[in-house]
């Protein structure tokens, strides 16, 4: 009885053992080969030269890893890709009232970029949209406190103070801000209109101080020049005969000719009676 059950046991034995009688080893050599393949794209990652790759394993920070080929072990490290190149971000036109209570509309455009991965993954959920909102409320807190001829004609100097003020909150999560430039001051429509009328109003003055003053220069050489012919009176007689030739030079032209009174001296006096008779 005990031979028996031995049989039947070494029987069933080789039962379950025929399934894989007939599978070919090189099967095996090839998922073992795709295994491998498969754990290899799982742990492997290539990063580019303008990217670094910020490593977590099992939840904690390793470090930021790359240019080149990076290592992973595959589901333990997770691994997120933070850029460094120069982002740019178009700030919203805002409402602002200057300090001189004139509400204005102005937008402006920030440039940026990561200046430590490590803090960009780990001290901001999303830094760049955290960067454009705080580049839109330091935006209106930096113009509200500056009057409107400031803002239009010192555009460097708050453009300056845009990014310092930037820059010190943003080095709190690895982001370093390059540039924070006033891009558009849109005025109101009667603000404008004003502006115009004076900018006119300015150009006129400064035309008609223009002609005053070459008035005053022309009435000033008249005088010298009058004040040579008077000890010169031939000059006078040059300069009528010049003005004669510039007039007979031009064709269809009446000229009326004055004749001098000085010319008149010698007949006057052979036609005036003789006083003694």
């Amino acid at each position: 009885m005990l031979a028996f059950q031995l049989t039947a046991a070494a029987q069933n034995a080789d039962a379950a053992a025929l399934p894989f009688e007939g599978v070919h080893p090189a099967l095996y050599g090839a998922s073992a080969v795709l295994f491998a393949a498969v754990l290899g794209a799982a742990s492997i990652r290539i990063i580019r030269d303008y990217e670094r790759a910020v490593v977590f394993r099992l939840g904690r920070v390793v470090g930021a890893k790359g240019p080149g080929l990076v290592l992973l072990i595959p589901l333990i490290d997770r691994m997120r890709k933070i850029s460094l190149r120069v982002q740019t971000y178009d700030v919203a036109p805002q409402d602002i009232v200057t300090s001189d209570t004139v509400s204005v509309k102005v937008n402006g455009v920030l440039l940026f970029r990561v200046s430590d991965p490590v803090k960009a993954a780990v001290e901001a959920e999303d830094f760049v949209e955290a960067t454009g909102l705080l580049a839109q409320t330091t935006l209106r807190a930096v113009l509200s406190g500056a009057e409107l001829d400031e803002l239009l004609a010192e555009r460097a100097n708050l453009n300056e103070r845009l990014k310092s003020a930037l820059a010190d909150q943003t080095a709190a999560w690895g982001v370093e801000a390059l540039s924070m430039e006033v891009k558009h001051v849109d005025l109101p429509e009667g603000m404008r209109r004003a502006m115009a009328k004076q900018a006119e109003a300015d150009r006129e003055r400064q035309a008609k101080i223009v002609s005053a003053e070459g008035e005053y220069e022309a009435a000033e050489t008249l005088l010298q020049a009058s004040r040579i012919l008077k000890n010169h009176p031939q000059s006078l007689q040059l300069r009528y005969f010049q003005t004669l030739v510039e007039v007979a030079a031009e064709e269809r032209s009446r000229v009326l000719f004055p004749l001098p009174i000085d010319l008149m001296e010698p007949f006057r006096a052979n036609f005036e009676p003789d006083s003694e008779e």
